[in-house]
């Protein structure tokens, strides 16, 4: 399917987002998300990142457009030989999947676009304008974000002493999931090259996964955002405290029929009771089939 929308202006909104084929309907939802928390719809560009789509989830995704006026970019990665250099060679598993490493590629992916994009997970819920986000004071850094509360955690496993000549615990530590990335500056790091180095060094086989490998690379060269920006979705206390953007992390996921998550009514309505039935019986179907050993 063909981008939908409106051609460039120059006051586009840039979010890109990165999923494979098991994410679509809550790609949708954040996308939804973003639609309903701002009054510049119609200057939205979403940019999404993966791996080929059928077209029925294209036709899916395109609601956005036909609802909202915001225009859709797709990005197929399966036949980007970057990308799948990252796919094959970097790790990834069951719950963290090898198209998160295509918001790397972001500088060269949107080669035709000039200033920000904000970069989301699939599994946020923007409660915010997202012009907001993307106006951060970025104090002359390539990326901004939110400090990663567990960071000593995820930067250094169970033993805080591992890893200390990569990553040292006193210095700050981001969640990838929600960033605010100048382009330009993206750009000149050459990220690809800078990928290449680290895995000549051997560096990149001692780091797990997107979020440490962008730790190492932007080191104290990121911008802090408030963390009412990435607020991770541990109980439903946080709904008092009013969250921007409200990130589920963990296996428990807002799309599950029972969970017990904040804003978690909010997101079934954002995602649309069609959808959100859709995908709770298209999972419950992958996983019998997968105990049954029949899933493709």
């Amino acid at each position: 399917m063909a981008d939908t929308g409106k051609t460039a202006t120059g006051n586009e909104l840039h979010v890109a987002l990165a999923f494979d084929a098991a994410y679509v309907l809550p790609a949708y939802a954040t996308m939804r998300s973003v639609c309903l928390s701002t009054r510049r719809r119609a200057d939205l560009v979403f940019h999404l990142c993966h791996p080929g789509l059928e077209t029925s989830a294209q036709e899916d995704l395109a609601r956005i457009h036909s609802e909202f006026g915001a225009r859709l970019r797709h990005h197929d990665l399966s036949a980007d030989e970057g990308y799948q250099h990252l796919a094959t060679t970097l790790p990834h598993t069951r719950h963290i999947s090898a198209v998160m490493y295509a918001r790397m590629l972001l500088g060269r992916l949107l080669d035709d676009v000039s200033g920000r994009v904000a970069y989301l997970d699939c599994d946020v819920l923007v409660r915010a304008p997202i012009e907001e986000l993307l106006a951060h004071d970025l104090e002359g850094k390539p990326v901004g974000a939110v400090r990663e509360p567990h960071s000593l955690r995820f930067a250094h496993g169970r033993d805080a002493r591992h890893d200390f000549d990569l990553l040292d615990p006193a210095d700050p530590y981001f969640n990838s999931g929600v960033l605010v990335i100048d382009l330009e500056a993206w750009r000149d790091l050459d990220m690809e090259k800078t990928l290449g180095e680290l895995e000549r060094s051997g560096t990149l086989a001692r780091l797990p996964n997107d979020q440490q490998i962008l730790n190492v690379i932007f080191a104290n060269n990121w911008a802090r955002i408030g963390g009412e920006w990435n607020m991770f979705a541990a109980s439903k206390a946080i709904e008092g405290l009013d969250p921007k953007i409200v990130h589920y992390t963990g296996l428990n996921k807002p799309w599950n029929l029972i969970n017990g998550l904040p804003f978690s009514r909010v997101y079934r309505h954002v995602m649309t009771n069609e959808f959100f039935y859709r995908y709770f019986r298209l999972r419950w179907k992958r996983k019998v089939l997968g105990l049954l050993g029949m899933q493709r």
